[in-house]
This record gives structure tokens, sequence and C-alpha cells, in this order.
């Protein structure tokens, strides 16, 4: 059986180039789970197109119908109406596609790859299956199928690469035009809609530098509602298209982060941007202030914002990005700077395994500013890199020209993880 698999994908090789059976095993199997990937696709731009093209979308909207915020049902004549109106043709279309890498297979002449191909047309089928039963009213069908939609509380925030309750939770209640994916997020990363910052409270600390200006305004771009969060004793403005604009402004102090409390409450992302470079300083008071501005107070910004993630909306929509800088890997030159932001980059590393919220690493090279008035990048081109990142779902957003960053930062930021995970315990 092996020889003949052997033979039949060996045919149509260049002359002289063949593949053992476990490489023959290893590409079925590759075809085989790619047209599983391919069907989650039909279906996910099925959903975006429903969400552009009206004839569609009265159909699709029954789905939306169905549920509350709690994510129980309205009725049971809408939500089995909403499965024959919307599940059912999604399901079919996605059994129509999925026959095509099948069709490709065996139009070329390799009717092994064809079969292997048609795995995605019996995965289908267990949608399609599940749909109608739900449609049907079959009992505890819900239960077994639409997994995404169950009542009661979250146990995790929304997940980076397949979708969960809280993930699509978003998709009915945080916003319609983003949060298309069903399974796996692949297309949201792509479209840029797996985060969606309209209508967002969005406060940003270090408000008045360069890139804490920058973020504002391109945060505002994109719908949200910005907060600048500076040390400065005056109200801020934003230049956007050539017209300034007034930026709600709140002074604070570093040391006093709990006064910003009751803020905090009210906000949806805290960007924690703020920071201070002492440069080639050494004395103890340099080092002092390194670690209460770039360590503790964003630590304790953190902590203190992680508490009033409480109920189900916000740990689907909360969130905090941090600052920590390409210091974490590699050197800036001001040693100071680096051991701080290192320091501040481990704890955050530590508490991302307990966090009740999505919890993101900014890790950026030498933009130009205040801090760093030799920096390369321009502030505005690093904050519209962080926010797009941000919109395909990146847990560390990189932005530098150090291509070596884009292999270092990942190792170590594996490699302290599970150093964390073997080593400390959640109390």
């Amino acid at each position: 059986m092996f020889n003949a698999m052997s033979n039949n994908l060996n045919d149509g090789l260049p002359y002289g180039l063949t593949l053992t059976t476990l490489q023959h095993l290893t590409l079925l199997s590759a075809i085989a789970l790619g047209s599983i990937l391919w069907v989650e696709i039909v279906r996910d731009l099925y959903h975006v197109l429903a969400h552009l093209w009206s004839p569609l979308g009265r159909l699709h909207n029954w789905h939306h119908r169905v549920f509350r915020p709690d994510l129980s049902v309205m009725s049971e004549e809408i939500y089995r109406k909403a499965h024959w109106y919307n599940d059912v043709p999604e399901a079919l279309v996605m059994l129509t596609c999925s026959f095509l890498p099948g069709l490709a297979c065996w139009m070329g002449g390799y009717p092994l790859a064809a079969a292997a191909a048609s795995v995605g047309s019996l995965y289908t089928l267990t949608f399609l299956g599940g749909a109608i039963a739900r449609g049907a009213g079959v009992p505890q069908m819900d239960e077994l199928t639409d997994l995404t939609h169950r009542p009661g509380p979250f146990t995790t925030y929304p997940s980076h690469w397949r979708v969960n309750r809280t993930y699509h939770w978003r998709h009915h209640f945080d916003d319609q035009k983003a949060y298309y994916c069903g399974t796996f997020t692949l297309v949201d990363r792509l479209l840029g809609t797996a985060l969606s910052l309209k209508g967002k409270t969005i406060a940003v600390t270090g408000a008045s530098g360069s890139l804490g200006q920058a973020l504002l305004k391109e945060l505002q771009g994109q719908g949200a509602k910005v907060i600048a969060l500076t040390s400065q004793d005056h109200p801020l403005t934003i230049t956007r298209q050539g017209e300034t604009l007034p930026v709600k402004t709140v002074t604070w102090k570093i040391g006093e982060e709990e006064a910003l409390q009751s803020l905090l409450e009210k906000v949806d992302i805290l960007i924690l941007n703020h920071g201070v470079n002492v440069h080639q300083q050494r004395s103890p008071q340099a080092i002092a202030t390194a670690y209460e501005v770039n360590t503790f107070s964003v630590l304790r910004l953190m902590e203190l914002f992680l508490t009033t993630v409480k109920t189900n909306a916000q740990i689907a929509t909360k969130e905090v990005w941090i600052n920590t800088s390409e210091a974490e890997v590699n050197p800036a030159f001001s040693p100071l700077y680096e051991l701080s932001k290192r320091a501040i980059g481990e704890l955050i590393t530590l508490r991302r395994l307990d966090a009740p919220c999505v919890v993101r690493k900014l890790i950026l090279g030498p933009f130009k500013s205040n801090l760093n008035p030799v920096g390369i990048l321009s502030a505005d081109w690093v904050a519209q890199q962080v926010v797009k990142a941000a919109q395909r779902d990146s847990r560390n957003i990189i932005v530098t020209i150090n291509p070596l960053t884009f292999l270092a930062f990942p190792v170590k930021e594996f490699l302290t993880s599970w150093y964390f995970r073997l080593f400390t315990r959640r109390t």
C-alpha cells in the first residue's frame, strides 16, 4: 500500500526526484489540515461579507438578535430561526467551497491528495449537522456544538489564536464590524479586525512626550476617546490634519498612582508610556529615579488597573499596554535605563501569567524624543505601527529597525515565561 502511495505521489515530480513514504504521509497530513483551514477561512469571509452586503446581512442579523450580553438566549424561537437563516446557509457555502482543493488535486492527477483534501468536507459536515440539529431543537445540541455562545462567567480573556467565548462576545457587544472569526483568529489578524478601538476610552501616560502625543493622535483617528495622563499642569492638545484639537487631560504625579483609581474604572485601555532616562548617571539618586519612574510607578499603575477588571465585559474589553522598550534585549547605551526597563519587562512577563485581561508589551526601537534626541525613528510612524499591530492582536509589539530584536525578544520572552511557570505558583 505504501509503495502504491509513493508511486502515485511521485508521478508528476521532476525526473529523478522522489519522496519517501514518511514525506508522503507528512504531505497528505498537511493537505488535510490545509483543507480544514481553507473552510474556516471561507466561513470567516462569509461572515465578513454578511456585514458588508445587505441581502446576506438580513439573514445574518438573526444571529445578532439571539443573545443578551450575558449570552443567554432571547427566545427559543429566535434561536432556532437564527440557525436556519444564518448557520445552515453558512455551512452550505463552506461545504461547497470545501470541494475545491480536492477537485484541484484530482484534476492535477493526484487522487490520494484529493482524498486527503476531502477531510475539509467531512469537517464541514459537522458544522452543517450541528446547525440543522440546533435549528430543529434537538435537546442539548446547543451545549455540545455552540460553544462560543454558552452563558456564564468568563474564565479567561480573549484568546490569541483560537476563538473562545470571550473573543466572540466582543463581536456581539463590542463592535460588530470586527472580531469576525469563528474558530481561528487568522482572518481577523490579517484584516486588522482582531481589536476594535472605536469608542474605546484609552488613557496614555507620558502624554506630553513625543510618543505620547503621537499615540493620542493615532488613537483618536481610530475613533477612540483619548485621555492624556501627564505631569504637566496645563491641558494638552494634539494636531491632526492641520487642526489643533483639545484632549481631556488629567494631571498626576509619580508616587500618587492611587489618585487615578476612579478614573481607571472607566478606562478600557491603559497605555503605560511614561519613563525617564538618566543617561550616563550612576549616583544613588539616579538609580532611585530610574527605578521609581520606569519600574515601580508602571507596576503600581498596572496593578491598580487590573483591580478594575471584574465583569465579563471588562474581561473581554479591558487591556493594558506597557512600553518596555527594546532595552529589554538590546543595549541602549544608558545602563540605568536598560536595567529599569528590563526589570519592568520581567515583572510584566511574570504578571501576565495571572492577569485578568490582555497585557501587551511595546518593544520599541530608538525613536526621536526628549529622552532620546538622537533617535532614528519618527514617533508618529512608531505610533502608527503600534496601533496597527494591536489591531492584528499582537501581544508583543516590536517596532524597530534592528532585525536581531525580532529574533532575540521572542526567544527571551518564551524562556523567561516558562522559567516563571516552572518555579512560581499561583496563590
